[in-house]
Order: structure tokens, then sequence, then C-alpha cells
């Protein structure tokens, strides 16, 4: 363990937090292994940040299970009424508490960013050129899943990283890359948190500072919205321009720009024929193990392997080579905001779950189209459950009424899936509808990940994906 100057006082808080985190960090919401017994936790690295007036601590643990959680813990004699839920327990005369909803410590935290400088193990990096104003109110924000956003004023944003990894960090180089190549709809980075290398796990980003982007809210209430309108029949029709086929054209300029800047400015290349062999073992080996996890899978199995098999052939003897590059790795509605100026990609840490090395990992662009356009389906059927006033999984329609209902939610997520890709085209990017039996495979691949996440998470959801599975395995294999 690491642990700042002021070894007495961080010794004993290092062992109270020993004792202490367990079972509080069991029952966070960005804990990772809520299936399992409270944790037995090492903490591994605790740097005092400000000792002057109300302690804050930089803390990262790492589990039994060798996961490793990032925690900003403050000190206080007694803690104000409104942090009471963020209470961790007694440490000596004071109590220890989760520090994000303290305004006057990450303010205290802001200013470190600001200054740039190194405090011990833990670094600070102001990007060349930034503003960061001081003085701004903090709010912590709650809508947050896998960690935890700070914002300051309306003019920046903190995402704190609660799962941290060892090593660089796939967001951090992809924000940077998007900055040089400028003119891109993406929060601008301002800066950074880290530890340096010579600390536990050698290098691990904590917190990402970005500016706060100005927005009517995020795609996925927008779109969602627009569903259940066209559902009811309050637009016109699914005809051009209605039933947010102009936002969702603009959804796909937006995402062919983040493309074309991470294609500018980080590597590309060509997957030779061993490479596009590797691709389909994968597909198929995430097939596998997501059917021994969703017995509902296996009906389709056969057909989707034969998807993959489709994807390796056509990639092999196609007249344009399969490209890869640096992508999003997470699109979906949910992952963009309606700007000032048109729409913004946000939240560039990749799929959940997934190993750093993997979220840095190469990957053609199509693998985010079929991600987004499965997010359209999305929608139409949350838009469908709200109208029938059931579970969003639960929509069997019983009768003419409710088929008509479903007719139109369908006809709306076909509507804009091609909007987006209409506008991801425009915006210069390759028609993905050029490429269907590659685009087929992903959005497959796609809706099997959804399939494991559902029958884990909201089993009352699992109908979702599944028909997306059903839909996508049932099509005539392509001649190519």
């Amino acid at each position: 363990m690491t642990v700042s100057t002021d070894v007495t006082e961080t010794g004993r808080i290092a062992a109270d937090l020993h004792r202490l985190l367990p079972g509080w960090l069991a029952r966070q919401r960005w804990f990772g292994g809520k299936d399992r017994a409270a944790p037995d936790v090492e903490p591994v690295l605790v740097e005092t940040l400000c000792a002057d007036g109300p302690r804050l601590l930089l803390v990262v643990v790492r589990t039994e299970h060798d996961e490793w959680y990032q925690l900003l813990v403050g000190e206080r004699p007694d803690v104000p009424a409104d942090l009471a839920d963020a209470v961790i327990g007694p440490s000596g005369p004071s109590l220890l508490y989760e520090a994000t909803g303290d305004p006057e410590l990450m303010g205290r935290l802001l200013a470190l960013i600001a200054a740039g400088e190194p405090s011990g193990p833990v670094e600070f990096h102001r990007v060349s050129g930034a503003d960061i104003p001081a003085g701004l109110p903090a709010a912590v924000l709650t809508a947050e899943q896998s960690n935890t956003s700070i914002a300051f004023g309306g003019r920046m944003m903190l995402k704190v990283l609660r799962h941290v990894v060892p090593g660089p960090n796939a967001e951090v180089e992809m924000l940077t890359a998007l900055r040089r190549a400028g003119g891109v709809p993406s929060a601008a980075p301002l800066g950074w948190v880290g530890t340096s290398a010579s600390a536990p796990g050698g290098g691990i980003t904590l917190g990402i500072l970005q500016e706060f982007v100005p927005n009517r809210g995020d795609g996925w209430a927008a779109a969602v919205e627009a569903a259940r309108a066209c559902v009811v029949g309050e637009c016109e029709s699914v005809a051009p321009l209605g039933g947010f086929a102009e936002e969702a054209h603009g959804l796909g300029r937006a995402a062919a720009r983040v493309h074309a800047a991470l294609a500018g400015q980080l590597e590309t290349r060509e997957l030779g024929p061993a490479e596009v062999d590797e691709l389909v073992a994968v597909l198929t080996g995430r097939l596998e193990a997501a059917v021994d996890q969703v017995p509902a899978l296996l009906p389709f199995a056969r057909q989707l392997r034969a998807v993959h098999q489709d994807l390796g052939e056509v990639a092999k003897r196609g007249h344009a080579p399969l490209l890869v590059q640096r992508i999003h790795g997470d699109l979906h509605l949910g992952q963009t905001l309606r700007g000032e100026d048109g729409w913004v990609v946000i939240d560039f840490e990749g799929e959940p779950g997934q190993p750093e090395e993997e979220r840095r990992r190469l990957q053609p662009a199509l693998r985010d189209i079929a991600s987004m356009l499965r997010s359209f389906d999305y929608a139409a059927h949350h838009a469908l459950a709200a109208v029938l006033g059931v579970p969003p999984g639960d929509q069997s329609p019983q009768n003419l009424h409710g088929t008509r209902l479903a007719r139109r939610a369908s006809a709306w997520a076909v509507h804009n899936r091609r909007a987006f890709c209409d506008g991801y085209t425009a915006a210069g990017g390759t028609d993905p509808r050029s490429q269907p039996v590659l685009l087929r495979a992903f959005e497959a691949d796609k809706a099997v990940y959804e399939a494991v996440y559902e029958a884990h998470n909201r089993p009352e959801w699992l109908s979702i994906p599944m028909a997306a599975v059903r839909r996508l395995a049932g099509r005539q294999r392509s001649a190519g």
C-alpha cells in the first residue's frame, strides 16, 4: 500500500477503510460484483490530496477478485445532513464519507487539476491551453451507472472513474485525438487525473475533465418520445423528416465525423485473411459463451454461426478490404446530446465489462453503426411499452389495436435506421447498407450481447434482443 507523507493519519484511515469498505462497497451502484458476497478489500493507494480543513483522500482498492475501484473519501468531525447517506463509517474522532457530493472538496480537486502538478503518486494533467476557471459551484449528477460525474457551474464535467484498470486509457486517447482533429462533435478534454508509473498498478487513469456541453437532453429520451408520438398517431406519418428522421440523419452525420477524425488521427489498417478468420472466431466464441448463459439463444446458434461465416467469406473475397480503426465502442442514443449546433457524441470509454485492451483494439466502424441501429430498435420497443402500459419486454399484442401499434413502432425504427445511414453517408462515411453481410453480422453480435445483459439484469426485457436475433438469424444467407 502507498500512503501519503502523513503516515500516522493515513495509516489509521487505511486500516479503517480495510474494515469498513467491504459492506459499503457492495451497496454501491457502480460496484460490479453485486452477485457475490461482500468482497475482501485491500487499500492499495491512500493519498491525502487536501489536509487543511476537511481532508480529501484519493483511495484505490483492490478486491479479492483483482478488481480495482477508486473512491474519493472525505473526513470531517461531523458530516453535513445532505451528505449523511454518503457516510462510510467512523475513523478515530471523525467520520469518513464518499466525497463526490461535497462541493467544497470537489472544488479543491478541480483546483489541483487546473494547477497540473503531481501530488505524490497522483498526477494531475491539464491540457495545454485549456480554460479551467476556479470557484465554480460543484454538483454531483445522479444519472451515471458505472462512473460518477460532477458538474462545475455548467462549464465543465469531471468523470470520476470507479472500476479502474492499469495502463493507457482508451477514452483519454480518443478524446485527445478528437481535439487534435478539431471541429468534431464531442466534448473537448480539459485535463485528467492518474497515478504515476511507480504507483500500484503502474499508472491508472482515475478521472477525466471535459467541457460541459449545453444541451436539450440526450438522444435516447428524444427518440423514445418521438417514437411514442408516432405510435399513438400524433405525428403525421413516418414520412421523410417526420417522427425523428431529421434528428436521426443528424446523428448519422455526427457519427461519420467522429469516425473520420479517429481514422485521421489514430491507427487504421486493413485486415488480412488470417485476421479475418480470427475475427470470425471471436464472434463465434462470444456466441458460444452467450448460448451457455442464455438457453433461448440455442435454437438460433446454427444460423448465427452461418452469419459469421458469411462475414469471413465476404471480407476475404470482397472488392473492398475490411478496414479497422479506433471506434467509440458503445455507441447508442444515450451516448449523444442534442447541443446548440447539432448532436454531440460523448462517453468514449467503450463497452461496459470489456477489458481495457479490448476497448483499444482496432475495429470496423460498422460495429458502432450496428450498435446505434440496435438502439433505435430499443427506443421503439420502449415507446410501444409506454403506450400499451406494460413493461418494455412484455409487448405481445393481444388484439388488432395492439398489432397496429406494434407495426407503427416497427415502422418508426426502420425509418430512422435508414435516416441514420443516410446521414452517415452524406457526411462522407461509407454507406453501411453497401456492406449488408458485415452489418448483419455485427448487428447480430450486438443483439447476442444484449440478450446476455438482459438475461442477467432485466430478464423481463429479454424478448427485445431476442426479436432481433430471430430476425437476423432468419434471413437467407447472402450469395456474397
